[in-house]
């Protein structure tokens, strides 16, 4: 069955249900803590985000139910003759849909958003530890061009 998607600016309200789907993983129950009372960091990162012209942090809703989430955070560059560029991060669909194509509507979504706000590049990374994630994103056209590195501080 197509899903009817309504995708929105997360609310305050919303910010528990994000906080479930993070943490509804392998890797997610390692990272996050969702609990109630959620950890006022949470919050504080909402808040953060919230405030940021530059952050998006969007949910998919079918109906009233908040299924998917992720955060586009768009950037300015001086390569690429100064271009902008969107990086989506925190993918998550509800469990409850999962296979249903939430993610794919999320994602396309996202480069349409991107492409409104004149971006020239989209950019993503995922864990090493997902290879469907991986797959999934290959499937709907970005390509493992640079390799990525982080530092836990």
């Amino acid at each position: 069955m197509e899903r009817e998607l309504r995708f929105r600016e997360a609310a305050e309200k919303d910010v528990d249900c994000i906080v479930a789907m993070l943490a509804d993983d392998v890797l997610g129950r390692k990272r996050e803590r969702y609990e109630h009372p959620l950890p006022q960091s949470y919050l504080q990162a909402f808040k953060a985000i919230n405030s940021d012209p530059n952050n998006e942090l969007v949910v998919a809703c079918d109906g009233k139910e908040v299924v998917g989430v992720q955060q586009i955070t768009f950037t300015p560059y001086l390569t690429h003759q100064g271009g902008w560029r969107a990086t989506i991060e925190g993918v998550r669909t509800s469990a409850s849909v999962r296979g249903e194509g939430v993610g794919t509507k999320l994602i396309q979504w996202a480069i349409r958003r991107a492409e409104a706000r004149g971006c020239h590049l989209i950019q993503l990374t995922t864990d090493k530890q997902r290879p469907d994630a991986l797959r999934f994103y290959e499937r709907l056209g970005f390509q493992a061009t640079h390799e990525g590195l982080k530092l836990k501080l």
